[in-house]
Order: C-alpha cells, then structure tokens, then sequence
C-alpha cells in the first residue's frame, strides 16, 4: 500500500450522541477509536504511508507508531475499506 484511501461510498462521522468515530460504508458503520478515525482522516489518495505515519507520529510526540498505522491500514484493507489510490 502506497497511497491509501477510503473506498467509494465509505466516510467518516463522528455520532455526537453516542461520542464515537465511525467509518459508515453503504453495509454499515465500523466504530473507530480515535486514534484510527485521525489515521483513516488522512488516507485521501494523495498522502503516503510513510506521510501519514509522519503526520502521526508527530501528533505523539514522535512515537514510533508505524507498526500500529500499517496494521490499521492492513486490516481494513483486508475488509475491503481502504484501497491503494496508486497507479
């Protein structure tokens, strides 16, 4: 994956009622932390995996959170949410 992006349909939302992130695809809603809703805001097609790593990274006082973003981004690929925008 080089440049991850939601797939067609899919958005994210914050439920106000309910105080939680949600990621909605037209077979539902997949409820998010907020640290995946930060991760899943920046995958626009245009950005990196190592520019939304640096992004997040620096959020978290230059954490080491590259592990934690891929697996996030593996995982919902793997559900068919997120795709590679790159040719």
């Amino acid at each position: 994956m080089t440049r991850p992006r939601l797939v067609t349909g899919a958005r994210l939302r914050y439920d106000e009622v309910r105080e939680e992130h949600l990621l909605l695809v037209p077979e539902g809603a997949v409820r998010l932390n907020p640290t995946a809703a930060e991760v899943l805001e920046l995958c626009d097609g245009e950005r990196s995996l190592d520019d939304i790593v640096g992004v997040i990274a620096g959020r978290y006082d230059n954490a080491d959170v590259g592990g934690d973003v891929r697996e996030l981004l593996d995982a919902m690929t793997n559900r068919g949410l997120v795709v590679d925008a790159a040719p």
